[in-house]
C-alpha cells in the first residue's frame, strides 16, 4: 500500500497525470518535476514535491524566478492563503485551495446507472475512461483514471450541472477504481476541486494536503 508521504504521494499523481494528459514525461528538479504540456494556456507546468509545512518559501521564489513564459503554471501542495505573497502581481492564483487525496482501491462489482442513463467504459492503454450519457445522448458524467502500477491517477472528473446530486458522480468514481483495481492498482491519488471534496470524501478519499494553483500571466502581470 502507498505511504502518503510528500515523495511517494506527489511523484505518483505526476506520473500518472502525465500519462493521462499525454504529457511528456517529467524531469526531476531539486524543488520537484516540470512537466511540458504543450497545450495553449498550458505549456509547462512546474510541481513542488514537498507538502504543507514543508513547502520552502526559496523553493518557490526560484521557480518563479526562473519563469519568463505566459501559460506556465505551478502547483504547490499548500494552502493559497500562505503561498500567494510569495508570488506577485504577474501570477494568478487560485484562491481556493484544492486537495490532494488517496484511498485504498478495491474491486467494485454489480455496478449500474439509474434509470434514464447509460454507463460505458473503455481503455487506451494505461488510461480507463468512465462515461454516463443522459437519455439524449448528452453528456451526463464522466472521467478517467491514468493506472501507473501500483498507484492509478483519477482525472478530469465531471458531472454536468444538470445532472447533479443523482449518484453519477460515486458511479463514475466507484467504476474508475474497480477497474484500476482490476489492473492491479492498489492506491488511488488525485487532485482534486473544492466542489468534488466532498463526492471524494464520501468515498472514502482522504486529504493529504491543500493544493494551490497558479499561473504565470506574463510581464506584465495582472
Amino acid at each position: 500500500m502507498l505511504e502518503t508521504t510528500a515523495e511517494n504521494v506527489v511523484r505518483s499523481w505526476v506520473d500518472g497525470w502525465v500519462v493521462s494528459r499525454s504529457a511528456a514525461p517529467p524531469i526531476v528538479e531539486p524543488w520537484g518535476y516540470t512537466v511540458d504540456v504543450g497545450v495553449t494556456d498550458h505549456v509547462t507546468r512546474h510541481v513542488l514535491d514537498a507538502t504543507g509545512g514543508a513547502v520552502r518559501e526559496a523553493d518557490v521564489h526560484k521557480v518563479v524566478g526562473a519563469v519568463r513564459a505566459p501559460g506556465t503554471w505551478l502547483k504547490i501542495f499548500a494552502d493559497p492563503a500562505v503561498v500567494t505573497p510569495w508570488l506577485g502581481p504577474r501570477w494568478w492564483v487560485d484562491d481556493e485551495p484544492g486537495y490532494l487525496m488517496t484511498v485504498p482501491l478495491g474491486a467494485a462489482h454489480g455496478l449500474t446507472a439509474p434509470a434514464g442513463y447509460r454507463l460505458r467504459t473503455w481503455a487506451r492503454g494505461d488510461v480507463v475512461r468512465a462515461l454516463v450519457t443522459a437519455e439524449d445522448g448528452s453528456l451526463a458524467a464522466r472521467g478517467q483514471i491514468a493506472v501507473t502500477g501500483a498507484t492509478a491517477v483519477a482525472d478530469q472528473i465531471e458531472t454536468a450541472a444538470e445532472h447533479r446530486r443523482r449518484g453519477l458522480g460515486s458511479l463514475v468514481m466507484r467504476t474508475l477504481a474497480g477497474a484500476a483495481h482490476d489492473r492491479g492498482a492498489q492506491t488511488g491519488v488525485l487532485a482534486g476541486t473544492p466542489d468534488g471534496h466532498a463526492l471524494y470524501t464520501a468515498l472514502g478519499w482522504r486529504v493529504v494536503a491543500p493544493l494551490t494553483s497558479a499561473k504565470y500571466l506574463g510581464p506584465q502581470g495582472g
